[in-house]
């Protein structure tokens, strides 16, 4: 895997690449020496049917990672700084996605010179968003395809204050839009429905889609409430109000965890995060229970939201910048890999 980035002395500041592999989507991005993220190439994994596969989709990212990398080097933005560090997604994710970062990630540290940092994709996408929206202490909603959680910096970790007790809000869209017949990614396709039923429905009875309310004291749980959605269509309810339902009581229930999170940690901001914070509705639901509270809530663009190589090599020049690099014996895939499992060795100002 021969490249032309230029190789630098780690003693040098430069660039971090950043790899990211944990599931549907392989991006390559990096940060510059001032920290200043930059942009991202990337290619997801699509079905036309069912959900994603793991071993196919570790195929595709192998498929594509040289294409990628020529994209990075050879496109309209160039890394034009030596490269310093390669980081990755260490976990947690789909193993067959994860080995495949890990190894392109190896090769090219190894070919580069420059140190191996196996980052925590969870705390990637906390440390993007504080970065990107300039937020020092929030409370942290990850809403994504594999996770939901609701955390905190307390002690020197990202505590989890919350978390599903089940699937993942993201994975739970999606499994009721594939029911439907409606191809991954459905939760994009679920915010238009519901957008779309709102719009032309403005005098709707409500009480024709009710569902479960999926908060079990600060956890979550949304298999019941897919179930119960699947039901309201067999009784005949339209896919778009049934839609608009889900979504509502599924974001209701993530925010209220939230807003009681944010009351147990004494925080007055909220950051949201993962995939599904690109969703208009649950940034609306922020922002109105935040500004209740006297407080702020906050998002970043939405192509740093879903999953992106340049908030691992973020997370990974933070983790340079304390000394933390990560060898090659130990630089297994961590499948299982929480949140709270990484030290955080950068003060809680540090944004």
């Amino acid at each position: 895997m021969s490249m032309a980035f230029r190789p630098t002395n780690v003693m040098e500041q430069g660039a971090v690449l950043g790899i990211e592999s944990t599931a549907h989507t392989f991006s390559i991005g990096w940060v510059d020496q001032k920290g200043v993220p930059r942009r991202s190439v990337s290619s997801a994994v699509r079905p036309l049917e069912g959900g994603i596969h793991p071993r196919e989709a570790a195929d595709h990212h192998a498929s594509v990672a040289g294409k990628l990398l020529e994209e990075l080097h050879e496109g309209s933005e160039p890394i034009d700084e030596p490269i310093v560090a390669i980081a990755f997604s260490q976990g947690p994710g789909m193993a067959p996605c994860l080995r495949v970062g890990a190894m392109v990630s190896r090769a090219l540290s190894s070919e580069l010179g420059v140190p191996l940092i196996g980052v925590n994709h969870c705390v990637a996408h906390i440390e993007i968003g504080r970065r990107l929206c300039n937020v020092q202490d929030p409370v942290l909603l990850y809403v994504s395809g594999g996770n939901t959680q609701v955390i905190a910096r307390l002690s020197g970790r990202y505590r989890v204050l919350g978390e599903t007790l089940d699937i993942g809000i993201g994975n739970m869209l999606d499994k009721f839009a594939r029911n439907q017949g409606i191809p991954f990614p459905g939760g994009p396709k679920i915010e238009t429905l519901a957008d779309a039923w709102t719009s032309n429905n403005p005098e709707a009875d409500i009480s024709d889609f009710e569902l479960p309310y999926p908060v079990h004291g600060m956890d979550l749980a949304f298999s019941g409430i897919m179930t119960s959605a699947e039901r309201l269509l067999s009784m005949g309810r339209p896919l778009e109000g049934v839609a608009w339902s889900i979504q509502e009581h599924a974001f209701a229930a993530c925010i209220e965890v939230a807003e009681r999170a944010m009351a147990h940690a004494g925080k007055a901001n909220l950051l949201l995060g993962g995939g599904v914070a690109c969703n208009a509705r649950l940034r609306e639901m922020a922002d109105q229970m935040a500004l209740e509270r006297g407080g702020t809530a906050h998002a970043p663009p939405k192509q740093y939201c879903v999953d992106n190589g340049t908030m691992i090599a973020l997370l990974g020049q933070r983790h340079l910048e304390y000394g933390e690099t990560t060898p090659i014996l130990s630089s297994a895939i961590i499948q299982e890999l929480r949140t709270d499992e990484t030290p955080l060795p950068w003060p809680i100002e540090a944004v």
